[in-house]
């Protein structure tokens, strides 16, 4: 005679599993949002927050200095709503900029007018902006917010290492003391310390 109920059971369980890890992912996302601005909540008590530390430090500290410095930027953040936020600043301040996401048609012309010199700073969604551009007029690369993989991150930042780059290039990655960011960025360095020791094990004597 077979237990026929142990099957929804388990069945059960492991839904429950998989809800868990959803709710818990969620959950991340908010946290990280609230990092980068409040309103990316989009919920009606974020939207009453009209200040966002991170933005603050971004508009009026890091890019009037940078500006000030001559410096040819390339911006990335993982929210597309968080770069509206920042072009809307830009914006208001009358200072030139492009921006490539997911939804941008001719990527190639972008990256033509940033490498020309027309424009200091390049707003890029890191999934759109990561892989196949040429950006070596860059020397500065930020990283608005942190991503859960190092390499995604690299990869952005190699926009900027291209072959024909003859200058150094400075990145700085902006991080919310004491949160979620912090901690992203600890599994990082983790994650990267790792892999270098897994290559060091794996490589032959030399």
């Amino acid at each position: 005679h077979r237990d026929l109920h142990s099957f929804p059971t388990r069945r059960s369980s492991d839904l429950g599993l998989a809800q868990a890890h959803i709710i818990v992912l969620d959950a991340l996302l908010k946290l990280r949002q609230i990092c980068c601005h409040p309103t990316l909540l989009n919920t009606p008590a974020a939207q009453k927050v009209t200040e966002s530390a991170k933005l603050h430090y971004l508009t009026d500290e890091l890019l009037p200095q940078l500006l000030d410095e001559g410096r040819r930027i390339l911006l990335f953040s993982q929210f597309t709503s968080m770069l509206a936020l920042i072009e809307a600043h830009l914006e208001k301040h009358h200072i030139p900029f492009l921006k490539l996401t997911g939804q941008t048609k001719d990527r190639a012309s972008l990256a033509k007018q940033f490498q020309s010199g027309e424009v200091p700073i390049f707003l890029i969604s890191l999934k759109a902006g990561g892989t196949g551009l040429n950006l070596t007029a860059a020397d500065t690369v930020i990283h608005y917010d942190p991503w859960w993989n190092p390499a995604a991150e690299a990869q952005a930042t190699d926009r900027a290492y291209r072959i024909g780059q003859d200058k150094p290039v400075f990145v700085h990655k902006l991080l919310c003391q004491d949160t979620v960011e912090q901690r992203i960025h600890q599994m990082q360095q983790q994650k990267a310390r790792s892999e270098e020791h897994t290559s060091e094990l794996q490589s032959p004597n030399t």
